[in-house]
């Protein structure tokens, strides 16, 4: 115990201090994720040691929660040994603008930041002191443009270090899967994990056992390679949920090295996603909401997506007009304009001229367009609203209200 009542070992204690011992160290270091997500859920997912299956954990209960429908995203926090992209099949770097870096997605629309989307090479070691890695790590939570995400996982590097211990004090977290696997220093890795979850106050969703046992393929037996399981029993002591058991299975792993972790199929943490789903519900909207967002110049529409000087978004609810903000589009690159307006949460774009690449990339943002569009920015707004509001030309994708084709375009009703 030091002069200032602290029990870290450091003679530097002061309120500066960020031992987990430290009883004179401010209690909230939460940061802000940055000021265009809406991110409802967090999950961090721990470890005691290295080497248990952490990040085939991660992506296998991110994979599952998309496919119940949820806007589900990645921050991988294992800065030196990031996987996450990989596993995926992501090659194609993270961008940014003046606005902030946006994450890459898979396949299936999962969101994905990795420190090897911002490295030159894949295998360019990250020789960094601790700070700098932890700093990165937080920087992934408070600069990365998420959008609007159901439940971010975080692949947390293993240990109970400078990394772990930025996550737990920088983001707020609803909780923690702690993996571990069936050897004899199970109790060991999984208790160091609970006791410092425990010491900041972190809920603890349960434990997955990954490499649990190996299944014959020709008789189905369980074969237990590491001998057996004392989950069951280290759980009951801790008072802490099993959320599920995943065998070694050779499948899964031929999936992962060829970057194809989406197309999973088994069921082995089935019971944790639903799990996780039931404990960490996210709540309804009160109300019908929709955002739309229009190319601005001045108070008319642009004539051309890509050349606007403004965004007007508009915020519609129950076809009235809830609020209305004008953004300016200095600095955004062209081609980062349908990833800005997503992390916006818009879901209808209008506009002026659109080139096909941006109609391309508003549509794999699940953004959907009317164009050929002109006039004053409240009357279309009114337009819109009234579901008077079509778009000119054939290659029109629709919106929100229902509609129908006719010769010279396609006329919207309100639904």
């Amino acid at each position: 115990m030091n002069d200032n009542g602290c029990s870290c070992d450091t003679t530097e204690c002061g309120s500066s201090c960020s031992s987990a011992n430290c009883g004179s160290r401010p209690q909230d270091f939460i940061e802000k994720t940055h000021e265009f997500n809406s991110i409802k859920r967090v999950v961090g997912v721990v470890s005691g040691k290295g080497g248990v299956g952490k990040s085939l954990v991660t992506s296998t209960l991110a994979v599952m929660m998309r496919r119940y429908g949820y806007k589900v995203g990645i921050l991988d926090a294992d800065i030196t040994g990031p996987s996450i992209p990989k596993v995926f099949g992501v090659t194609k770097k993270a961008e940014g603008d003046a606005f902030g870096i946006y994450p890459q997605k898979s396949d299936t629309g999962i969101s994905l930041m990795s420190v090897n989307l911002l490295l030159e090479k894949d295998d360019s070691p990250v020789i960094w002191r601790g700070p700098i890695i932890a700093g990165t790590v937080k920087k992934f939570w408070t600069d990365v443009i998420w959008g609007d995400i159901d439940y971010l996982f975080i692949d947390m590097p293993p240990g109970t270090g400078d990394v772990p211990l930025t996550v737990f004090q920088s983001i707020p977290l609803d909780g923690i899967v702690i993996v571990t696997s069936p050897q004899d220093l199970v109790s060991l890795i999984v208790k160091k994990a609970y006791n410092m979850a425990q010491a900041m106050n972190i809920p603890i969703l349960g434990i997955v056992e990954n490499m649990s046992y190996l299944k014959c393929p020709d008789c189905e037996r369980e074969i237990k390679l590491f001998g057996d399981s004392k989950i069951d029993t280290i759980s009951e002591n801790l008072g802490i949920k099993v959320l599920g058991k995943m065998p070694i299975d050779p499948e899964v792993a031929e999936l992962c090295d060829q970057g194809e972790i989406e197309k999973i199929n088994t069921e082995y943490l089935k019971d944790a996603a639903q799990y996780i789903e039931k404990n960490l519900t996210l709540s309804q909207k009160e109300s019908d909401i929709m955002k739309i967002a229009i190319a601005t110049e001045g108070n008319s529409v642009s004539g051309h997506f890509g050349k606007c000087e403004n965004f007007t978004i508009v915020e519609i609810e129950n076809d009235s007009v809830k609020s209305k903000e004008i953004i300016s589009t200095i600095g955004n690159q062209h081609g980062l304009l349908p990833a800005f307006l997503a992390a916006h949460q818009v879901k209808v774009v209008i506009a002026g001229g659109m080139g096909e690449g941006a109609r391309q990339n508003l549509n794999s943002n699940s953004i959907e367009i009317i164009s050929g569009v002109s006039g004053n920015i409240e009357e279309i707004i009114n337009a819109y609203i009234n579901g008077s509001l079509k778009s000119s030309n054939a290659g029109c994708s629709g919106h929100e209200h229902s509609h129908h084709h006719s010769e010279g375009g396609c006329n919207c009703s309100h639904s």
